[in-house]
Formats: C-alpha cells, structure tokens, sequence
C-alpha cells in the first residue's frame, strides 16, 4: 500500500505541474471547440445512464449533485452525506460518522439497497453488506449520486429489496484544477485531502487524481479510525468513442465498535467500549479491524451514430483483510489444537488472540446498447461476476504454547456466480403520457466450502429470476406523475445458509407499486409517493437456532411496508430558501414465531407473534432545512432530523426499542472567490447543537433463566455536542 500511494503521489505533483503550465490550451487554441465533441459521452456517462432512473421514469428518486456533495464532506462516511434525503436514517459505530457506518432506506438496511461506483456492483458479493469504511472519503471523487427508493430500476448485482444508491465519479473535466481540502474538529478528528486534474490535453486525454486520509479517536472509548486512499482515472477521449481507466483504493484500520453499549451502561457511561475488555488489565491495544480494497475499472464508450450508443466495463475488486481480537480461556480444542502439558497437568484452555480472515477476489464484466430516437429510448444491457473468497484463521499468539507456523484453524473457500440481462423501453405514448417497461433476467449461483461453526456444511444452490417493473408517466405544464408495479428477487446471504442440511433458506420475493406526484414552479416545488411493498418468504431473526446452535434468519411467509414520502422546497425570497420532506410509513410481519433460549432446560421457548411492527422501520422521519444567505459569500443551513421510534427486533415490544430523536445541526460557509487562489471556502458545521443524548441503532436478545424472562439491549450511542471545520482551496 505504502508503493502505491507513493506512486499516486508522484502522479499528484506531476499534474500539479502541469496544471500549472496548461492554464491555456495548447498550441493556443480553445478547447470550446473539443468540448461539444465529447458532452454526449462524458457530462452523462453511458454506464450511469443505463441504470439510473430517467426524470420520467416511474420511480421515486432523489438526485444530489456535485455542489451538495462538497457541503456536506467533511470526513463522515457517506451515509452521514444521505442523511436529509426522504426515508432514510443513519448511524455509526464510533459515534462520529467516521469509521463504520450504516445507512437504513424506509427501513431497508444496506444488505437489501443495491450500490453501484460507475454501473458497477459494489456490495459484498456474499453478505450483501455495503462497507463504506472501505472507500474513506470516496465522496471527494464523486460527481454525483441517485437514490431510488422502492425496487426502482434494473441494475447490475444484488437486488434492490427496497432502494438503490448508485455513485458516478466519470465525469468530464476541461479545465485544469488543483484543491486542497482540509477539515479538522472534536474527538481529534482530521482529513486532508489532495486534488487534481490536467483538464482536457491535446483535445484526447484527461487525468484525474486523488489523496486522501481521514483518522479520528471517535466519540466511543477507542473507536479510532485511521483511514488512506487514493484515486486515479485516465481517460483517452475521441469524437465518438472515449476509453477510461479508474484505479482507486482505500486501506482502513478501525478499532472494533462493533459490541454497543449495554442500556445501564448507557446512563452511567455511554462511551463505554467493551472491545478488547477480555483481557485482564487494560483492554487489548489492537482489537482491530483492517482491510484494504482496491478497485480496477475500465470503460469503453462508442457512439455507433445519431441513434445507437454503446458501453462495456471490466472490473476486479481486489480485498483483502482481517480482524483481531483478544480471546479469554478458550478451548485448545475448538482451534484443533492439542492440550499442553505444563509440569505434568493437563491444560486443555488459555487466552489468545486470533485473526479472522478475507481474502477474496470479485471480478467481471457490465455492458449496455442504447437506443434512443423520435418517441423511443431502448437499453438492452447486463453483465456477469464472479466471486472467489476465501475465509480462513490464524493465531498470532497463545498464552500457552505456539500454533504451529502459517496454522489456519479454519480454512473455507467460497464461490459466487451472478449474471443477469436486461432489457429497458420509454416510450413516448403521446403528447404527456409515456410508458416504460423494464425485464430483467438475473442468475446466482453459491458454492460455499463449509462455515467457522459447520466446518462439514456444503451448500451448492442456484437461483434464477425474473425481474419485470412496468409504469407510466405524465408530465405536462409543471406536473409529473407516476405510476409503477416492480418484482423483485433475492436470494439469501452467506449467514443464512449456515441455517442448517434440513432448513436451508428460500429465495424472497418484492413486489412494489409506487405512485407519485410532484409539482414545479418559479422558487417552489412540492411532491409525495405513495408505495407499497408486499414481501413474500422476507427473511427475518427470530431467535431460532440452527442445527449448530447459532442464530440465523428464517423466513416468514407475509410482510409489507406501505408509506407516504412527501417532499418540499421553496425559495421564500432573495436570502431565505427552506427545503424538507416527511415520510409516514407502516411497516408490519403478519406473522411469525419467536424463540427464546432457556437455559433452564437447554430447549426454546416459543412465542407467536401477529401484526408486529418490523425492527428498524420507524413510522415516521423527517428533514427540514434552513438555508440563509445574508450576505453574497455566505450561507447559513439549519439542518434538521426527526426519527420516530424503532424496534430492536420484530415482537413490538416497547421494552425492546430505540427512542424517537429530533437533533439538529448549523452548518455556515463562507466562500471567497479571487484570480488566484480561484477559491477558498471556510465551512464550518456544529452537530447536535442541543447536545441531545440519542441512539438511532442497537440490538437485544432475551433468555429465560431462574424462572424469569430477561431482556438485554444494547445501543450504539450518537456523540453530543461536535464540530468540524474545513479549509477548501481552490487553485
């Protein structure tokens, strides 16, 4: 890694220099010229254009571009940049935004919002999961983002189970720049980022790149995070077809956070870090999580005539990393490893510290046709990956004795093989109306060599479905509305797999009607979505335990989401705009049954549970904010939350929740425009300025023991009262 970045550095000054030195074009002409040339393939990149959602395609999206992005990138991840966009709620392990953070869409967690960087899948092929800790500050290379909310559109790999979040960072640059981004603020806090770009050379090339680093201590006892990336993109442009290489990487080091904290700690000491306490004395100094990513993309753009355009990619995702953790009085034998004799005893347990290992390999191929011409816009594209994961352990130190040299106590490929095409029709019905038809056929098939609690379990399963979402659009003197019928698949995460050789899970099943409407007009627009979304065989926890004794998902026959999203913006006058939106939603499992340990007998007890809230789908959330503009280089943002109560898990029990929170932040920039520097911007953002004590994630289980049922619930804590400051220089 240390190579790598000192290569990008290198490529950082040298297009510094050259920035410098390419203030003019060369040979004195004007790029104007080059720049209509290239518009069509670069301002909005085949790739992105083939799965984002149009402006009238029938999905309720949200859109953020560039200039709301930099606002808002201070150093948190980006779901704390997504966080006044409808229906969603966010949280972070360290209390900050920094380090591992999460992001939850009308209740749908990461491992059901399919994310894509460019077109290309992103989520961990077997979890399904979406790591943003492993692209630290990836946000200072995006041009732009879209959400869709509900099954939305066909994209490339895993399935939208209830949104879609898909980043574009090719976009065109003609003009040379250089930026330093530098913020710094509470709980130590930095990231100091570099920019640059050659703008468009010889009418044919560009070269973007990017150095980042972000640490932080974090609000949570030891919740440090120290953070590296960089980014690199190449680009060969000609006047109808255009080739682009991006290479990025992110290197994360983050001490585990991941335990909360339990709910009587939370009022005595709500920073508290149980990570590394198993160790007598002071906790383990590098209970640690570490990974690094690097991402491979090259793209291929050709504009066949007036009519066809074509795109394909290939990518390798390349990870590799590991966890650590201090381990007390553990079995010899639950590591294969023989009992130690110590001056004629037998010891058959000792402390120790062991690492947990990925190493994987995700790599493949997108593709799309386009067609667009008269009332037609037709898109026929798809792509295919490939998934090779290995999960083994080691163990770097025993308290008594030595693993013998490079001993893995487990060792377990894994394969996954994902493919699916698609096919996209808008079409222009007549003078307001025009339909849109979309039918994706996808393919996934999962090999996995055993698990680190069922070393014997084999799975081989294969899944094919069939994806069609249909609707229809009016859009006529300011008004446009919507209305869409979605299905969706998705087939279950490595976890679930671990179920057992006799309850191996089903395949889920969306099915999503949407119908919005929204009005614009001169400072003011006005919309609302109205959705529906009924899930067959949702996989869910219920406390069940597997045929190896662990906890894993099961599926329930019925369950549905069903909701209104209503959004608004208005510029009051010349200094005041103010801008939200409301969701209301009802979230329900028509039925299922609960397990609870009972250590009393070893057995579980079971409770049946109908027309239950579903956990972390709080009925109401909101965002409102106020943008005041006293003065022409300034601008002050109120920025507001409000997240109803969420359940822990799916019983609705009110002793199992987390709490309604309404927190508030100010943010105010200050932006001086000059020949040289061509910009400096002062931002400055004080989070939580009520120093409200909040938490929007947790969990909780129960037992039986003693003849008593006990409920114990932990919460990941939100930082009071924080601030960070950021110095962005334009040269």
């Amino acid at each position: 890694m240390k190579k790598i970045m000192g290569t990008t550095a290198f490529m950082l000054y040298s297009l510094m220099i050259a920035a410098q030195s390419s203030k003019t074009p060369l040979n004195g002409s004007s790029t104007d010229s080059a720049l209509p040339q290239v518009t069509i393939l670069f301002l909005q990149p085949l790739e992105v254009r083939a799965i984002r959602a149009s402006d009238k395609a029938p999905f309720a999206k949200t859109n953020i571009d560039k200039t709301a992005i930099v606002k808002q990138n201070l150093g948190a991840d980006i779901p704390f940049l997504l966080n006044q966009t409808p229906s969603v709620v966010v949280n972070s392990d360290a209390g900050n935004g920094i380090g591992y953070t999460g992001i939850r869409i009308r209740g749908t967690d990461a491992t059901r919002i399919n994310v894509t960087l460019n077109g290309i899948p992103y989520n961990d092929a077997e979890s399904m999961g979406t790591f943003f800790v492993n692209l630290p500050d990836f946000a200072s290379s995006v041009s732009s983002i879209q959400i869709q909310r509900g099954a939305g559109t066909s994209s490339n790999g895993a399935s939208a189970f209830g949104a879609t979040l898909n980043m574009a960072t090719n976009e065109f640059n003609e003009q040379s720049y250089i930026e330093l981004n530098n913020s710094f603020g509470s709980f130590n806090s930095f990231k100091n980022t570099v920019k640059a770009g050659s703008g468009l050379l010889g009418k044919h090339f560009t070269i973007d790149a990017r150095l980042s680093n972000i640490t932080s201590d974090g609000f949570v006892d030891r919740a440090k995070a120290d953070m590296q990336s960089f980014y690199f993109s190449t680009a060969y442009i000609n006047k109808k077809s255009s080739l682009r290489l991006n290479v990025f990487s992110g290197k994360e080091k983050t001490y585990q956070a991941w335990y909360g904290v339990s709910e009587p700690m939370l009022v005595t000491n709500r920073k508290f870090n149980a990570a590394g306490t198993e160790k007598i004395g002071e906790p383990y100094n590098n209970q640690t999580d570490n990974y690094t990513q690097t991402h491979y993309q090259l793209f291929y753009n050709q504009s066949l005539n007036n009519k066809w355009s074509f795109n394909t990619a290939v990518f390798l995702t390349r990870g590799k990393g590991y966890y650590e953790e201090y381990k007390a009085d553990q079995r010899f034998s639950k590591y294969g490893l023989p009992n130690q004799i110590v001056g004629g005893n037998t010891i058959t347990s000792a402390d120790l510290v062991r690492q947990r290992w990925l190493d994987n390999y995700f790599y493949g191929q997108i593709a799309s046709l386009q067609y667009k011409w008269a009332k037609s816009d037709i898109t026929i594209g798809g792509g295919w990956t490939k998934y090779d994961g290995l999960h083994f352990g080691t163990l770097p130190w025993l308290q008594i004795g030595v693993a013998p040299e490079k001993y893995r106590y487990y060792h377990l490929p894994a394969t996954k093989k994902d493919a699916n095409i698609y096919a996209k029709w808008q079409f222009n019905l007549f003078k307001h109306f025009s339909s849109f038809a979309d039918l994706q056929f996808r393919t996934v098939s999962h090999i996995m060599n055993g698990f680190s609690n069922n070393p014997n379990l084999i799975v081989n399963r294969h899944f094919n479905f069939v994806n069609p979402k249909a609707g229809i659009t009016y859009a006529a003197k300011g008004w446009q509305a919507f209305l869409s019928y979605a299905i969706a698949n998705k087939e279950p995460n490595r976890e679930d797999f671990e179920s057992g050789s006799f309850t191996q899970p089903l395949q889920e099943t969306l099915r999503d009607w949407e119908l919005g409407i929204e009005k614009k007009g001169i400072g003011y627009s006005v919309g609302a979505t109205f959705y529906y979304m009924y899930y067959k065989n949702q996989l869910v926890l219920t406390g069940k335990i597997n045929d190896v004794g662990a906890y894993t998902r099961s599926n329930i026959p019925i369950s549905y989401r069903r909701g209104m999203e209503l959004q608004g913006a208005a510029v009051v006058n010349k200094w005041l705009n103010v801008s939200g939106n409301i969701s209301f939603s009802r979230n329900k499992i028509k039925a299922f049954t609960e397990f609870i340990d009972n250590y009393d007998n070893g057995l579980q007890a079971s409770i049946l549970h109908s027309d239950k809230d579903i956990s972390f789908s709080p009925n109401t959330v909101s965002s409102l904010a106020f943008n005041i503009t006293p003065a022409k280089n300034i601008e002050w943002s109120l920025l507001n939350k409000y997240v109803g109560k969420q359940y822990l898990d799916n019983t609705q029990d009110e002793n199992r929740k987390l709490n309604a929170f309404f927190v508030s932040d100010f943010r105010t920039i200050y932006t001086i425009k000059k020949k040289i520097p061509k910009e400096i911007q002062i931002i400055f953002q004080l989070n939580n300025i009520f120093n409200l004590r909040y938490e929007p994630n947790g969990y909780t289980f129960s037992y039986i023991a003693g003849g008593a049922s006990i409920t114990e619930n932990y919460f990941y804590p939100m930082a009071g009262r924080n601030f960070m400051l950021a110095l962005n220089v334009k040269l």
